[in-house]
């Protein structure tokens, strides 16, 4: 039984012509995703990762605790 996502769905719908167009053009998506999430990885994580790693930006537990209380209170 083909259900609404299946490539027979979507050949008999007239959105594609075969499966194989359907494989492909999923196959596409998929690519670019991935290239999305490569692109977010080495722009973004990467680079707060390295400013994390720093080991002259720690903070001590009681910083942090501190810094939640004073946000805690600020925002009651």
């Amino acid at each position: 039984m083909a259900g609404a996502t299946s490539p027979l769905w979507s050949i008999a719908a007239g959105e594609y012509a075969t499966e194989s167009e359907v494989i492909r053009d999923g196959l596409r998506v998929l690519l670019a995703r991935d290239r999305a999430v490569e692109s977010w990885l080495k722009d973004q994580v990467g680079p707060a990762y390295d400013a994390l790693a720093d080991p002259s930006r720690a903070v001590t537990i009681d910083q942090v605790r501190a810094r939640l209380a004073a946000e805690q209170r600020k925002g009651s």
